[in-house]
This record gives structure tokens, C-alpha cells and sequence, in this order.
């Protein structure tokens, strides 16, 4: 049975996608069988992993709507055990059109439940939005990986993010667990990147990935090359990076994100985040412009 992860932030422009292909890529490297689900409209996770998309192929939108099969939209990349469901502009059209379907909440989930035997990894590529994909993403997924930048508005979008998972848990999936946070765009020189880190390290310990992305040039070029970072320049503080992630991740047991006394998945309190948003590192302080 497949452990699917879903790549979640209402803010854009944190390392989703970028997280998506280089730690899927990653994983597949590593030898477990992995499927990376292009969720998004803007099709970045499907070009950046350099899946051609012919005239009339099936993708993740035919696939919602029931036009075709999984097995006829998966297409295989540059890495043996990774495949992915491709997106293209479409996809902007499924909210609108699956409104009508009867329990379109589960529309993924239902899809993946009947093929997740097939791989040990499943990743979900989220657009910037709290829309029905993404929704239909929570639903579907064992837990969410959150990509946060190391920088000034850290945690603008988690609030709402968080009151997303917690309804998410009481209406459709409450085995949904948060598999962690991940600081992304960390610039060694800059000190505002130590600031910043530290202090959501402090405030979530349990919760943040001991792995940090770098600002890496090479991580910024690849996509333009459609393969994934390992590929590009496996030597480079990126790929690297991304690898250390999939073994930490890997080693993590499905379990840990997961509360014993309630069975359900663990949660980051929305008044932590209330808490320190005020913080001159962290959040948006009141006031303050921009």
C-alpha cells in the first residue's frame, strides 16, 4: 500500500513544486516505486520533470472526470521508479466541472485507492490555493509535507492552511496527519535565515524536517532542462539536499506523524501560530504593511 503525501501551501512560490520533483526523484533514485501526481493547473511539476504532453493525452483532468484510466495517464520520466500523472491548463476547468459530480471531494482518493498497490510512494503537487484540487488532495493523502521559506512572511498562509487540515479532518479524512514542515530557500549568508529558522524550530519542534533546502542556482536551473536536480548536477548543495530529505523521510516510519491516543494525525495548533506572528523573524507583525 502506497503512503501518500500531499505538498501543501496556500502561499506561493515556497518550494512546492520544486519539492515535489527533486524529493519524488529523489526517492525514485533510491529504489522504491514512486508516482508524482501533477494537482496543478500551471503544469510546473510536469514540464520541470520533462513529461511531453501530446495532442489529446490523457492527464490528471481526464482522469477526475473519468475519461480514462490511471494506467492510461501515467507516463514514465528520466528515473526508472518514478512516473507521473501530467497536468496541463485544463485542469482549471475540473473545479468548475467536477461541481456537480456526487462526492467530488473523493474523486482522487477513490482513483488512487483501486492503483496504490503499485507504488510505495505517492507525492500530490498542489496548486497555491485552497480550492477543490487541493482539497481533493487532502482527502486522498496520508499526510501533508508543508515546504516554508526561510524568510520574512514564513508563515503567512499556514494559519489558513491548518484550519483547512482540521476541517478537512472532521468531514473527510481524519487520519490526515501533518508529515512535517520543511524550511526551504535557506541562504547560509543571510541572517535573517538563521532568525527565522531557529525560531520555527523553537516553536515546532516535533514538527520541522532537520533537512533544509538551500538557495542553490543549480535547484533554480533544472527545471528549465525538464529533469530533476539529481540529474542536473547530482554534485551540487540541492540535489544533495533533496536526498537527505528522502532518507530522512524514508526512515521515518507512516506512525510518527500519527497521535496514539487519538488515532488521528498530529496537528500544529492554530494558536501557536497566533502567537508568534508578531515575531520581528516570523510572521507579519500587526501594523505592518505589504
Amino acid at each position: 500500500m502506497a503512503r501518500t503525501i500531499c505538498i501543501a501551501n496556500r502561499k506561493g512560490g515556497v518550494g512546492k513544486t520544486t519539492t515535489a520533483i527533486n524529493l519524488s526523484a529523489s526517492i525514485g533514485i533510491s529504489g522504491d516505486k514512486t508516482l508524482l501526481i501533477d494537482c496543478d493547473p500551471q503544469g510546473n511539476a510536469t514540464s520541470g520533470i520533462g513529461a511531453c504532453i501530446a495532442t489529446n493525452a490523457a492527464t490528471i483532468y481526464h482522469l477526475l472526470l473519468g475519461e480514462c484510466t490511471l494506467q492510461e495517464t501515467i507516463q514514465k520520466t528520466a528515473i526508472e521508479n518514478l512516473d507521473i500523472i501530467p497536468a496541463t491548463h485544463d485542469l482549471i476547468g475540473a473545479e468548475v466541472e467536477l461541481l456537480n459530480v456526487e462526492n467530488r471531494e473523493y474523486c482522487l482518493k477513490n482513483i488512487i485507492r483501486q492503483h496504490d498497490s503499485d507504488y510505495r510512494y505517492i507525492f500530490l503537487d498542489c496548486p497555491p490555493s485552497l480550492g477543490l484540487l487541493t482539497i481533493n488532495a487532502l482527502t486522498a493523502a496520508d499526510s501533508v509535507l508543508i515546504p516554508l521559506q526561510c524568510e520574512y512572511y514564513a508563515l503567512e498562509g499556514l494559519r489558513s492552511l491548518l484550519e483547512t487540515l482540521d476541517i478537512i479532518r472532521d468531514q473527510l479524512n481524519p487520519d490526515l496527519a501533518i508529515e512535517g514542515l520543511l524550511l526551504t530557500m535557506f541562504d547560509a549568508r543571510n541572517r535573517l535565515c538563521h532568525q527565522v529558522t531557529d525560531e520555527i524550530r523553537q516553536f515546532f519542534p516535533q514538527h520541522v524536517f532537520e533537512t533544509i533546502i538551500p538557495r542553490n542556482v543549480r535547484l533554480s536551473e533544472s527545471p528549465s532542462h525538464g529533469v530533476p536536480v539529481i540529474l542536473y548536477d547530482p554534485s551540487c548543495r540541492g540535489a544533495k539536499s533533496y536526498m537527505e530529505l528522502a532518507q530522512e523521510l524514508i526512515r521515518k516510519e507512516p506512525t510518527d506523524s500519527i497521535d496514539p491516543a487519538t488515532g488521528i494525525g498530529s496537528t500544529i495548533g492554530v494558536e501557536a501560530i497566533a502567537a508568534i506572528e508578531a515575531s520581528p523573524f516570523i510572521g507579519k507583525k500587526e501594523g505592518t504593511e505589504g
